[in-house]
């Protein structure tokens, strides 16, 4: 190919360029740099609305946070969480202190053959049921009392001959 020749095609390509680049249809060629610049500021005019009110909502979280109200009722919630916590503690408590003094009675010689019910409330410990003499009675009582996190004894042991 000749040097004039691609010469001559580049001048041809250059002016389709010139001709599609001239404004035949008024503001044709201008519109596609008008609505990137439009979609630009909508889409800036957006992120700072979304700023604003990502403020004004870290505001007002704050201001609830913070208000008398949720402090009063977080304070409530941990107290409850406190007392329930000791309530389950307690619970755990007198469950492992039944289990002591059911095992204390059931080692005593003569106390093993009674039918004595346990119940430990807040360390307080009911026995119930029978024993074979007032010595027993007594004896179970003492037994009770021995156990660590007792309290107190109930005793409320019928003395009859078994």
């Amino acid at each position: 190919m000749s040097k004039q020749w691609i010469g001559g095609v580049v001048a041809a390509g250059c002016l389709v360029g010139l001709i599609a680049c001239t404004d035949r249809g008024g503001d044709a060629t201008r519109r596609p740099p008008d609505a990137v610049g439009q979609a630009e500021k909508a889409a800036a005019a957006a992120g700072n609305k979304a700023a604003e009110m990502a403020e004004l909502a870290r505001d007002k979280t704050r201001a609830f946070i913070t208000s008398p109200e949720v402090r009063q009722d977080a304070a409530a919630v941990g107290s409850a969480l406190k007392n329930a916590g000791n309530a389950a503690v307690a619970t755990v408590d007198d469950a492992a202190i039944t289990a002591s003094v059911t095992q204390a009675l059931a080692r005593d010689a003569e106390l093993k053959a009674s039918r004595i019910e346990v119940q430990t409330r807040g360390g307080v410990v009911h026995l119930a049921g029978q024993a074979s003499s007032a010595a027993a009675k007594a004896r179970a009582a003492e037994l009770a009392g021995g156990v660590q996190g007792v309290s107190a004894v109930d005793n409320a042991l019928d003395v009859r001959a078994l």
